[in-house]
């Protein structure tokens, strides 16, 4: 049933549900600055709308300061992470949601002894391409990176400031 007088868009019927499970070893599994980011939906599944991350950060984890050109949410399901907002440093706790603005300064890590775990959803989509160009795929939801000798951080940090353009990101020296 129709309402022609609807301002809704009429059901695209080629999008269909898409249903993703974490731990599915199907999905990409990405290891990237230590910590492990498994793509729950891709812009392809939302049409480009927003993309959502299940990330799971060991003590120590956490990316290093960068903005970007999108809106980024983080709801934290286990453990505690020490945000960084435009300088301003805050901890977020399981149960707790934090909102980055588009453009501002950030950054998040976990100085606990335990893994955290986060779902990150970035508006409009685009993030999890960066990822997965940045990072290397790992078997699974909870699986550590490889460990980056000098050369390797050297290149892995050479290859994010040349990516983060094309992503909208701007790696900063402080959040």
């Amino acid at each position: 049933m129709t309402n022609s007088s609807s301002s809704i868009p009429l059901d695209d019927l080629v999008r269909s549900l898409v249903a993703a499970r974490s731990n599915d070893e199907n999905l990409p599994h990405i290891g990237l600055v230590g910590d492990t980011y498994t793509i729950l939906l891709t812009g392809k599944d939302t049409d480009a709308r927003f993309c959502l991350i299940d990330m799971h950060i060991p003590p120590g984890g956490g990316p290093p300061p960068h903005r970007h050109d999108f809106e980024e949410s983080f709801i934290i399901l286990e453990g505690e992470i020490e945000a960084t907002f435009r300088g301003v440093k805050s901890i977020a706790s399981a149960g707790e949601t934090i909102h980055i603005p588009a453009n501002a300064p950030h950054q998040f890590q976990n100085k606990s002894d335990r893994s955290a775990r986060l779902l990150c959803i970035c508006s409009p989509a685009g993030q999890e391409e960066f990822f997965a160009e940045l990072g290397v795929p790992v078997a699974t939801r909870t699986t550590a990176p490889p460990k980056l000798d000098e050369t390797a951080q050297a290149r892995f940090k050479a290859k994010a400031e040349a990516l983060a353009p094309k992503y909208k990101t701007e790696l900063l020296q402080h959040a």
